[in-house]
């Protein structure tokens, strides 16, 4: 259950931070709204899933995840650009939490 935890903050992060910039420096209300309420709800779902995950593993994952996520949306919905190296540093990202989560001994205490 814990991962499950981690797998919604990661989405609700990666909803928040989205929204981000369609806030203007927080003068747009309602993506304002999402940015806050994504970010409320991703940190108490983190707090869950720190219950049973070490706080550097689940971080490395969140992060790790997180980035990837961002990067996919801003490529496929933003027209945000990536050349071959992002796409290298991407699958090295994936390949870091894949060993961490697979095969570390610490991924849970």
């Amino acid at each position: 259950m814990h991962y499950l935890y981690l797998a919604g903050a990661i989405v609700a992060e990666t909803i928040g931070t989205s929204a981000l910039s369609q806030t203007a420096g927080f003068t747009r209300l309602t993506p304002t709204l999402i940015v806050l309420v994504s970010f409320a709800t991703s940190f108490y779902l983190m707090s869950l899933a720190l219950q049973s995950i070490p706080v550097g593993i689940a971080y490395a994952i969140w992060a790790g995840v997180g980035i990837v996520l961002i990067t996919f949306i801003g490529w496929a919905f933003l027209k945000q650009t990536l050349d071959a190296p992002a796409f290298v540093g991407i699958a090295l990202i994936l390949a870091g939490v894949i060993v961490l989560r697979l095969f570390s001994r610490a991924a849970v205490h």
